[in-house]
């Protein structure tokens, strides 16, 4: 049986969830999803220039866990751009946090940063 996947932290949701070509019927369209946390590491490491290792823990991931989603999200976005596809943002695995506060994330299986005796 595999280890249930860790939530990720989201920081923002995107402002539009669904892109796609113009001047195509969507009935005619083949489409992508990409999911919230491949939204969030997009919108941290390539539109506000946030280090990867920042990222990561913004997300509350290790740092290769995060170049995963990353490669992953590219490969998505490239592909729904390379085809003429539609790009829709859902799902996933996370948790928002809240904006006003700014608090930390801490989901429930949040263990990895305890130091080892």
């Amino acid at each position: 049986m595999a280890r249930p996947r860790k939530n990720r932290c989201i920081r923002r949701m995107p402002a539009s969830t669904f892109y796609k070509p113009r001047g195509i019927a969507l009935h005619d369209m083949k489409g992508v999803t990409l999911p919230l946390e491949g939204f969030e590491a997009l919108r941290l490491v390539d539109a506000e220039g946030v280090s990867r290792e920042e990222a990561a823990r913004m997300m509350d991931v290790s740092t290769p866990t995060l170049c995963r989603i990353l490669a992953e999200a590219r490969s998505i976005v490239a592909r729904a751009l390379a085809n003429g596809w539609a790009l829709r943002i859902e799902g996933g695995d996370y948790t928002l946090v809240d904006q006003e506060h700014q608090e930390p994330c801490e989901s429930p299986f949040h263990c990895r940063r305890r130091k080892r005796r």
